[in-house]
């Protein structure tokens, strides 16, 4: 085999000389007007070093703007998280406000305590103030909900959070809402994306150094007085808690909201309980993850609670862990879903119940049993907290709002306090958690999910295996047939179009997405086992594992992972 010639012209990323020119040049452009020094030492040393590779990575085009915002890796260029991109999309943002009418109207910034974020934070104010809005900024580094709910409350027009939610340390993001309270959707994505992109300069953005407002605990306080309508007046608060924060935000504003609540104080981790942006206690900080509640659980088998409730950073989310079999097993997003939902059906919750498409079909059961309206949405709070006439909504991934019209969006905090005081009504009747969702699978079927999550480096591949699956539909998985398969990026009646799939079985469901958020491959599993009484749980457990893994595998397959 003849070996091809390798010319000094071709460098280490297989450009040639104009390319690599052009690459710094980029490069050296971007250094000039970078306002942070460590990103700009960081810049330099790669220039000096020619790292083509590197430089050629992160000069590849802009961080993309969607409707998660912006997230991605901390670092020097416009492929990365940093002042110089932050400062882009705020304005960009204000553009949008102006174009739209809110020119003169109130943004309200909230920020997580991650590297970076009150950098980014004190950006986007004094962008906003230099674009001839108002801006105020939370007091500290509060909960996303906090700032969620400080929208509507303060009258603004739009807000920001500076989040990462449960992305590993090195990364950061830009989390937009306008003044409905909710998160950006299409068409608004694009447009403000739009003005972003039309920032040419940096030193055409101007950017005071004063005239936004810190905020003061007021809204804090509201939020926590909100909270009070989340519980019912004169229900039991006797359950015990153990609570991480998974070295995020959420600490004192959970222990403010269940003093106030007149719930037992939760014992905390105390390891993982103050701020910590390097997260070190856990590979990846989201309940979730294999080990990420480890400390938690040694901290329950001392303290003995009733239950264990982890908050992710930004304590958006909620997750839930009960004792089961003399040790602690995690609820699953969807148990705690259903447990949610049961619980204020049987308080007499009126209006729609709402979740997203990858979510049990146990909440439609629930709804449709109880004479409420119900609906799909595509994946995300975003979609969610819209639909019209919400009274609850749910995610799989620990995602709950219980409280549509205090905060339009996942709450941690209010979903703590809604399943502890579930937890304490159960055990003033000597029952648990577990006995109701035992309840809930002889009335409903037991309806078991799992997930198939594939994180890559290489997002072809992620690319590959939704083009082999589209291309090649299974027509069996576990020894079902598929019985229909839908392309949703070509959308529907009640969807609009994502790019996803999914797959229909006798008894069973697969969705397959790309994450909106990290580089992962998701797949959603349902299986729904009928059941006759409580004595034939155990069969119809063992029979959804069995299908459940059986599909798992057949589908791996199927898709190349």
């Amino acid at each position: 085999m003849q070996t091809a010639d390798r010319s000094d012209d071709t460098s280490d990323d297989g450009s040639g000389p104009a390319e690599r020119a052009a690459l710094f040049a980029r490069a050296r452009a971007w250094l000039a007007e970078d306002p942070d020094a460590e990103t700009r030492d960081e810049l330099a040393k790669l220039i000096e070093a020619e790292d083509t590779a590197e430089l050629a990575a992160r000069f590849s085009g802009m961080l993309q703007f969607g409707t998660a915002g912006l997230r991605g890796e901390l670092g020097a260029g416009p492929q990365r998280m940093n002042r110089a991109v932050v400062i882009r999309a705020a304005a960009g943002l204000a553009a949008y406000l102006r174009a739209k009418g809110q020119g003169d109207g109130l943004v309200v910034v909230g920020y997580d305590a991650r590297h970076k974020s009150a950098d980014f934070a004190r950006d986007t104010a004094a962008v906003m103030v230099g674009a001839g809005l108002r801006a105020a900024v939370l007091p500290r580094p509060l909960p996303t909900p906090v700032l969620a709910f400080a929208i509507r409350h303060l009258g603004a027009v739009a807000g920001v959070e500076v989040t990462a939610s449960h992305n590993p340390p090195r990364d950061n993001g830009y989390k937009v809402y306008l003044g409905d309270g909710s998160q950006i959707v299409p068409p608004a994505d694009a447009e403000i994306a739009a003005e972003i992109d039309a920032v040419r300069a940096l030193a055409d953005v101007p950017r005071p150094e004063a005239g936004w407002e810190t905020l003061g605990d007021e809204v804090l306080d509201a939020y926590l007085a909100r909270t009070d309508e989340v519980l019912a007046a004169g229900s039991p608060r006797t359950a015990r808690t153990v609570y991480t924060a998974m070295h995020g935000v959420g600490t004192g504003t959970l222990l403010a909201a269940f003093a106030r609540a007149g719930f037992p104080e939760p014992v905390l981790v105390p390891e993982q309980a103050e701020p910590d942006p390097d997260f070190p206690t856990v590979a990846f900080p989201n309940p979730e993850e294999p080990g990420a509640m480890d400390l938690a659980f040694a901290t329950a088998r001392a303290a003995r609670p009733d239950l264990v409730i982890a908050n992710d950073p930004d304590a958006d989310r909620c997750a839930v862990a009960v004792p089961d079999g003399g040790d602690w097993r995690m609820l699953r997003g969807d148990e705690v879903g259903a447990l949610l939902a049961a619980h204020l059906v049987r308080r007499g919750a009126r209006g729609t119940f709402a979740e997203s498409i990858v979510s049990s079909s146990l909440l439609g059961r629930i709804a449709g049993a109880a004479g409420l309206p119900y609906e799909e949405t595509l994946t995300g709070f975003k979609w969610i907290a819209r639909v019209e006439g919400l009274r609850y909504g749910y995610e799989e991934a620990l995602g709950y709002c219980v409280d549509p019209e205090g905060v339009r969006d996942k709450d941690g905090i209010t979903a703590a306090l809604l399943i502890t005081e579930l937890a304490s009504e159960l055990k003033e009747s000597g029952r648990t958690l577990l006995d109701l969702l035992d309840d809930l699978a002889v009335e409903h079927g037991l309806h078991a999910t799992d997930q198939l999550s594939v994180r890559v480096e290489d997002l072809g591949v992620i690319a590959t295996a939704m083009r082999a699956l589209r291309e090649r539909p299974p027509a069996a998985l576990a020894g079902l047939p598929v019985t229909s398969a839908e392309d949703l990026s070509r959308g529907s009646a009640t969807l609009p179009p994502t790019d996803g799939l999914r797959y229909t079985l006798p008894n069973a469901r697969i969705i397959v997405r790309p994450s909106g958020t990290e580089p992962k491959l998701k797949c959603y599993l349902e299986v729904v086992v009928p059941v006759g009484s409580r004595s034939d749980l155990p069969s119809a457990r063992e029979e959804a594992a069995a299908t459940l893994s059986a599909l798992k595998r057949d589908f791996a397959s199927a898709a190349g992972l």
